[in-house]
């Protein structure tokens, strides 16, 4: 969901201002409760408990849009080996394949 989109939902909540949303979310995925996904200037509220660090991956869809997020330990450890390479201190990271989903491509 974008952030215009989620001040439409949360007017009557009193949010008038967009800078309001923008805080908000920062604040979410600091705390590792949202992941940014940029390809789409989207947020996603985190649904697994195993997401740690802001790190994650996403399988987004580029017919329907439909975004799932996706945790491998594997992933996690190749992600940490190139950071460490490159005297990197990763903040987050968040892994965007584009394609089809399994509806969509056999539909």
């Amino acid at each position: 969901m974008g952030a215009y989109e989620l001040l439409e939902l949360l007017r009557q909540e009193g949010l008038r201002s967009p800078l309001q949303i923008y805080c908000a979310l920062d604040r979410l995925i600091e705390e590792g409760l949202a992941h940014r996904i940029e390809s789409l200037s989207a947020f996603a509220l985190c649904v697994h408990s195993e997401c740690t660090h802001g790190r994650a991956a996403f399988a987004i869809c580029a017919n329907c849009g439909r975004a799932s997020e996706v945790h491998d330990p594997a992933l996690e450890r190749v992600l940490r080996r190139i950071a460490r390479r490159q005297g990197f201190r990763t903040k987050s990271a968040t892994v965007e394949l584009s394609g089809l989903c399994g509806a969509c491509a056999h539909g």
